[in-house]
């Protein structure tokens, strides 16, 4: 007997309709299209060759240069980080993401001259639209701790704004002493760790990072499957991994969306959310890295919304809050779009 899944128009409305969140956000990655043609009209008269569904980054130097050469341009004073960040988050409510997670950059504090570095977050922050819960994270890269910014990173942590930091970048070099004295300083002032590793790096880079700096957020956390012992760890703490599926192909962390293994882990009983990344450099929103699990990883309706859910379960929001919309997404549930539906379209 044939089986017919539920078409994508079906799906995307679907989607659009689910609560969602966001927690794997670079602000600095995320720069609006029309923005970047104020700093390159010829470049950006049409959208970038990256944005192409079929398109491969040859390497992670060559995703690196478009914030360098680029992308690093814009961000560089409070009213051009309000003007990105204003759009952006419209963007996020409109894929009906409620609760967003977001880092910006620590190596800001070195192009913004005079500009007091607070003022950055203060001014993210101002962007925030109504109806958005927003947490702001401070990005940092492995080697980052040194000299004046580190002098940044002691400030920064205390600011009510800040609601974590996350270790980013490139997974090299191996965690370094530094990270465990601050991501434990971080903790104690009741606030979140995140680190990325796995993506690229093996299990053993996921292990330090859970380990290490102590984090319970991996960002990515895809080398993790080369090891058991490094799942059994990841469930026995309840990590939770903040995936990007699109940004893993495109950056060819997977080789396709078909072999994605975001359902392996939540067979495995690992937690993973679905995030976007960097939007300007993989031309993706929220909904359609969603979209690309259902249709092309093969994920269910049921389990869209199991990942939906897992955003809410670890967001920093009141139980009464999160309870609202663990019931909208039951309720979802419900009316997920079916074969036959689908088949009479």
């Amino acid at each position: 007997m044939k089986l017919f899944m539920p078409s994508a128009a079906a799906l995307r409305a679907y989607i659009a309709r689910l609560p969602k969140t966001e927690t794997h956000l670079h602000l600095e990655g995320s720069l609006p299209l029309e923005l970047a043609r104020r700093i390159d009209p010829v470049a950006f008269a049409s959208p970038p060759p990256y944005w192409h569904p079929d398109y491969r980054f040859d390497g992670f130097a060559l995703f690196q240069e478009q914030f360098d050469s680029c992308f690093f341009q814009w961000f560089v004073s409070r009213e051009n980080y309000f003007e990105s960040c204003r759009r952006v988050f419209a963007d996020v409510v409109a894929q009906n993401c409620v609760y967003l997670e977001c880092s910006f950059h620590l190596g800001t504090a070195e192009r913004i001259g005079k500009t007091p570095f607070r003022e950055i977050d203060r001014a993210i922050c101002a962007a925030k639209p109504p109806g958005l819960e927003l947490r702001l994270y401070l990005g940092m890269f492995r080697d980052h701790y040194a000299g004046p910014l580190a002098r940044v990173v002691d400030e920064a942590i205390t600011w009510d704004e800040v609601a974590g930091v996350d270790l980013h970048g490139f997974e090299r070099p191996e965690f370094q002493p530094w990270s465990a004295e601050v991501w434990s300083r971080v903790r104690a002032l009741g606030k979140t760790t995140k680190a990325h590793a796995g993506e690229f790096s093996p299990a053993d880079d996921v292990r330090r990072a859970v380990e290490f700096p102590g984090t319970r957020r991996v960002q990515h956390g895809l080398g993790a499957l080369g090891d058991p012992a490094v799942m059994a760890l990841l469930r026995e703490r309840d990590v939770t991994l903040d995936m990007t599926p699109i940004s893993n192909v495109k950056l060819r962390a997977v080789p396709s969306m078909r072999e994605h293994p975001i359902a392996r882990f939540l067979a495995a009983g690992i937690r993973c959310t679905v995030s976007t990344d960097d939007p300007m450099l993989f031309g993706n929103q929220l909904n359609d890295d969603y979209l690309a699990l259902a249709t092309e990883a093969g994920l269910t309706p049921a389990t869209l919304v199991q990942i939906a859910r897992n955003g809410f379960e670890v967001a920093d929001l009141p139980a009464a809050t999160k309870q609202r919309y663990f019931a909208e997404l039951a309720a979802a549930l419900t009316a997920a779009p079916s074969a036959a539906a689908s088949r009479s379209s």
